[in-house]
């Protein structure tokens, strides 16, 4: 089954002082304060200047560091905003007539995957697109009426809840728990640790309350895994 990503708006980190978004990012990139004074061309006290809030940086030093540091779009616009400059990239709703030429795109690309299922979700999990394939497929797991009862978050589809609950795809997939651990660590990372947002957050809780989902995300996985195996069921 193919899966894309659409990008939604973003929420900024709880504690979103520049300072702190740049240590949240430094860390994430495995980079000490000099790494990434040098890797910047910047003196080490000066990043540790910003860091603590004794300085202030520049637009330009705010773009320059987020370009050392990968550091997604939506997130450079939320640091741009903690340093106190205005965003400079924007954020489109997928159905906005200036993005058509995108959408054309994507449903050209859900066409060209038939007879295989393939989807497109947001950063949260929840169904944007899918072709017929994914359409059939899904509804003969799981009834129509159960997936707008039981898996619906603001009136979309949400893909994880559809994965672990246990009246959606869990007695269908035969390496369930190999796969619901991937997929527990990744909704962590996403909600704690890439973009601190309470969107991730309240998912990653509700996935816990889940049976045997508590046990899963924490336990040791291989480097490699195999993707979901479907079954006849239980």
């Amino acid at each position: 089954m193919a899966i894309a990503s659409t990008s939604t708006q973003s929420t900024p980190n709880r504690d979103a002082s520049f300072g702190n978004l740049l240590k949240h990012w430094r860390n994430q990139r495995g980079l000490s304060q000099l790494d990434l004074a040098l890797a910047g061309n910047v003196s080490q006290r000066h990043i540790s200047f910003l860091k603590s809030g004794r300085a202030n940086p520049s637009r330009d030093m705010v773009l320059q560091l987020v370009a050392v540091l990968d550091v997604p779009l939506r997130d450079q616009n939320i640091m741009l905003t903690a340093a106190g400059f205005a965003p400079i990239y924007s954020q489109t709703d997928l159905s906005a007539p200036e993005v058509e030429p995108i959408r054309k795109a994507i449903e050209f690309i859900l066409r060209q995957q038939e007879p295989y299922p393939a989807l497109v979700m947001d950063r949260y999990w929840n169904l944007i697109q899918s072709n017929t394939a994914a359409q059939q497929l899904t509804n003969w797991l799981v009834h129509p009426e159960k997936l707008q009862h039981h898996f619906c978050i603001n009136g979309r589809i949400n893909l994880m809840r559809l994965m672990f609950h246990p009246q959606g795809f869990k007695p269908f997939v035969g390496n369930w728990e190999e796969i619901a651990s991937h997929l527990m660590q990744r909704v962590y990372r996403e909600a704690f640790v890439d973009g601190h947002s309470d969107e991730s957050m309240a998912l990653f809780q509700e996935l816990q309350a889940y049976p045997d989902a508590p046990r899963l995300w924490q336990q040791s996985l291989p480097r490699t895994w195999q993707l979901p195996l479907l079954t006849g069921g239980k």
